[in-house]
């Protein structure tokens, strides 16, 4: 065994009793335990011992949470098993909620696309924890266009998709979240031009006319005041009104807040409030060219609807003091801002909606349901249940910590719901001929069970007919470049034969009957008659389409439902036309 699949074996079997035991694992029990379960291993006991003495000290450095999610990446069933029952960690409580009459969170998307499976740990805190406290949870469209950049300057830019609004809902009807109201920020562009001005009046905020590049390289970097900084206020307010009435262009100029230039972090020095934008919005057109950012745009909202909570990723920390700068000055009661750490997708999972957008208008992608964009969308389509999501993401709490995301957790928390309720089906990748010779009987029905782990769901018929003691089958590619040459094997409920010849190249395998009843000492591979099958076309999650034959029982089942195709995977069935099934994998 290599020493690769030895490490493998000594992370799972440490993560396993350091887990067990609130985070401190014991050597003597790791050792004891792996030698008596794995006895192929003890005559390596010299090489092992130092290689887990290593693992041992890494495992110790981690936190529990840490060490649970590096045990669900080695093993994403480790923590379902009887030695590492784990219960199941529970959201931390709210601060302050008897200080509130009812807690208030939102939901604040920004509509440029549908969302996706990156999105999904907010929506899901955020509505778990109004549920918990029979909260009001507001659907808040931040819809503003501060941080539009121009189409021009790059493919990439940001804007409001028009039909983004609608993907979000569909978005979240099937995750099951439900709020008491909608908002838009694009309705409240009058409100954010009142605190504006009632800032600049105050001497809080100044309008700038410093390019970007200027104030970072000679002020922001330098830790400097820009000029502007130090005009009266009746000069900016004259200036603001100027920008309201539309004598200055996108670019020329902003409005700054007087958060300090001596902020250690340079990225709050003096930021940005509002921008001149003259991009056309698709809510309300041209009607406004000044818009404010994110940040103070959440600033005056959280507090008008009376947010009390407010759950975000870790990135927005930057975000919250700015809010809280505004809350500050005005001297209102502040939210309680809560962050949960960043998740971490591997490469093939590219979560970006930009770039999904661009797919789709290119034509690369067929649209927001693509499995390629990982949208809430995508993952319905591939029969993937909400509450499989929701419990992964439950599991991983509000901790602060940094975490590679295993998709594995998914399919295996999805896994647990759809395995008992999904029928099994024969399906055949790239077929191969198999012809068998002395075949006694001129038909043969088989009938597997639809649901081997629930015989009460009964079985299916499948019907293979004889010509001359000759019976023309299909099996896959995959299992004929596994066989042998006088290899004895079962077809799986039908009959047991022996192989003859194999010529991959010529996609044939030649065989003779050898019995009809089960004998558990011989392989199994599942197959198709030749000449009654119909068509099957599997989208898989890279957007790649794998073309099979599947047995003539899939002509009858309902659609939009998980089946699994015996020794392939599960999949989701969505159209049937023209004798052929269309579906999408869903792990």
């Amino acid at each position: 065994m290599e020493d690769k699949e030895i490490k493998k074996i000594l992370w799972i079997n440490g993560l396993k009793n350091a887990v067990e035991f609130g985070g401190t694992p014991n050597k003597k029990a790791v050792m004891g335990k792996l030698m008596a379960e794995r006895e192929d291993l003890r005559s390596q006991v010299k090489t092992i011992i130092p290689i887990l003495d290593q693992i041992i000290k890494e495992i110790e450095n981690l936190t529990l949470e840490e060490q649970k999610q590096k045990l669900l990446e080695l093993d994403p069933h480790a923590l379902e098993k009887k030695d590492t029952i784990i219960e199941e960690k529970e959201l931390p409580p709210l601060e302050d909620v008897d200080k509130y009459k009812q807690v208030v969170m939102r939901l604040a998307p920004y509509p440029s696309g549908a969302l996706h499976i990156g999105n999904a740990r907010m929506l899901v805190l955020n509505d778990e924890y109004v549920k918990k406290y029979n909260g009001e949870l507001i659907l808040f469209y931040d819809d503003t266009i501060g941080s539009h950049k121009s189409l021009r300057d790059s493919p990439k830019a940001k804007y409001v998709l028009p039909e983004a609004y609608d993907l979000i809902q569909e978005g979240l009807k099937w995750f099951g979240i439900e709020y008491s109201k909608i908002l838009y920020k694009s309705d409240r562009l009058e409100i954010f031009y009142e605190y504006c001005e009632k800032l600049i009046h105050d001497d809080i905020a100044y309008v700038c006319f410093c390019s970007a590049n200027e104030f970072r390289e000679n002020y922001k970097k330098q830790a400097k005041n820009c000029p502007h900084r130090q005009n009266t206020v009746e000069k900016n307010l004259t200036e603001w009104r100027n920008m309201l009435k539309g004598q200055y262009n996108e670019g020329e100029v902003v409005v700054r807040l007087k958060t300090g230039m001596d902020q250690e972090d340079p990225a709050l020095r003096d930021h940005v409030i509002m921008r001149i934008s003259e991009a056309s919005h698709p809510r309300v057109g041209e009607k406004y060219r000044v818009w404010p950012m994110l940040e103070f745009a959440m600033a005056i909202d959280d507090h008008l609807i009376g947010a009390t909570h407010i759950i975000r990723g870790i990135d927005l920390v930057k975000e919250g003091i700015i809010q809280e700068f505004v809350w500050d000055h005005f001297g209102w009661k502040k939210a309680k801002l809560l962050y949960f750490g960043r998740l971490n997708f591997s490469k093939d999972l590219k979560l970006s909606k930009t770039d999904s957008r661009n797919n789709i208008q290119k034509g690369i992608y067929k649209g927001w349901d693509d499995p390629r964009t990982w949208s809430l969308q995508s993952l319905k389509k591939r029969g993937i249940k909400p509450e499989a999501l929701r419990k992964t993401l439950l599991d991983l709490g509000m901790s602060q910590t940094s975490i590679n995301f295993s998709v594995n957790w998914l399919y295996s928390k999805n896994q647990d719901i759809i395995d008992s309720i999904s029928d099994r089906y024969f399906f055949i990748e790239n077929p191969i001929s198999l012809i068998i010779n002395d075949v006694p009987s001129n038909e043969y029905i088989a009938e597997p069970l639809l649901l081997p782990s629930n015989p009460e769901r009964g079985t299916r018929k499948i019907r293979c007919v004889s010509k001359n003691n000759q019976l023309k089958l299909l099996i896959t590619s995959s299992d004929a470049e596994k066989l042998e040459k006088h290899q004895i094997l079962r077809l799986k409920d039908l009959m047991n034969i022996q192989i003859q010849s194999i010529d991959i190249r010529k996609k044939m395998v030649h065989a003779s009957f050898h019995s009809k009843e089960l004998n558990r000492q011989f392989s199994i591979i599942h197959w198709l008659p030749k000449n009654d099958n119909i068509k099957v076309s599997i989208v898989k999650p890279d957007g790649s389409i794998s073309n099979g034959l599947g047995e003539t029982n899939l002509l009858t089942i309902p659609m939009n439902k998980t089946i699994q195709f015996e020794r392939y995977g599960f999949v989701n069935p969505i159209e049937l036309k023209e004798n052929c099934l269309l579906c999408y994998f869903t792990h």
